[in-house]
């Protein structure tokens, strides 16, 4: 059943939703799900066409209102348009959802400040261009608001070959958490997600080309031994948006399998032993004991 919706029906009715990288990937399977629970949705990035056939489809599948708008989040008065927009067309903004990203694999001595500049403006830029856009507008409004933001599990350990996004996610992590502290008086939540691996079309294939998907096999990184289904991710953002998390404040929450714990601990790749070889293993450590 972790593919079925969870909120009941209308949970989200009336609130406007705004997310960022909304035309593909996970943040298109979030604004459906929000959409099929009365929201209406807001989807921005750059490339207007593919929001559009984004938008027709998600308003044929679900009867709900989306409103797409081309934007490059790397520009503030962009983002100040979409502010506007949303306005003009829905009365408010409730909720942000910052989700456009951009990330690569590469050897870290391989780059170059372009390479670094072009992740962490769509990144970190991106996200507190939106966050002060928004945050700023709902304070002097005197409007509650809910902000939303996708990190990674890497943000707090680090990762290598993916350097400068593990840098902009770690700065997107300290603006959740600050901001849920500092803009609380003014009843404006800030929380993370932190997703482990959930196949999309475009930044999976990036990150993981056919030639390495073939060496590398994701699932046995996850101790429950599967991806992510979008649902899954989908049911957790909109709990996050909706009003039953409103005493959840500056939290991030890990929708990963155990994915990272298990990169995390020392002897976690103790796993490979098959059962024989434990029973040889444990006569050999305590005969060591007994000498010891």
């Amino acid at each position: 059943m972790y593919n079925e919706p969870m909120l009941k029906e209308n949970a989200l009715k009336g609130k406007t939703i705004l997310v960022t990288g909304g035309g593909t990937g996970l943040g298109k399977s979030m604004g459906k799900y929000f959409l099929q629970l009365g929201a209406n949705l807001v989807i921005a990035s750059r490339k207007l066409d593919v929001l559009q056939k984004t938008a027709d489809e998600l308003m044929a599948e679900t009867g709900g209102k989306v409103l797409a708008l081309a934007c490059d989040v790397r520009n503030y008065e962009d983002v100040e348009k979409v502010i506007q927009a949303i306005e003009d067309n829905f009365g408010s903004l409730d909720v942000l959802l910052n989700n456009a990203a951009g990330n690569f694999i590469s050897p870290t001595e391989r780059l170059n400040s372009k390479g670094f500049d072009t992740i962490i403006d769509i990144v970190l830029r991106g996200t507190y261009n939106f966050t002060l856009a928004a945050g700023k507008n709902w304070i002097t409004k005197k409007q509650k608001g809910t902000m939303l933001n996708i990190v990674t599990t890497y943000a707090w350990t680090g990762s290598a070959y993916v350097v400068p996004s593990a840098c902009a996610k770690a700065g997107v992590l300290a603006l959740t958490r600050s901001l849920a502290v500092e803009w609380a008086k003014y009843g404006i939540r800030s929380n993370a997600i932190a997703p482990g691996p959930f196949p999309t079309k475009g930044a999976w294939d990036r990150l993981f080309p056919a030639e390495l998907q073939e060496k590398l096999d994701i699932t046995k990184k996850v101790p429950l031994g599967r991806v992510g289904e979008h649902q899954e991710l989908a049911n957790l953002a909109a709990y996050l948006v909706s009003d039953y998390s409103s005493y959840v404040n500056g939290e991030v929450v890990t929708i990963d399998g155990g994915e990272w714990l298990k990169g995390a601990g020392e002897m976690n790749n103790l796993e490979v032993i098959p059962n024989e070889m434990w029973d040889v293993l444990e006569m050999a450590i305590r005969g060591a004991n007994k000498k010891g």
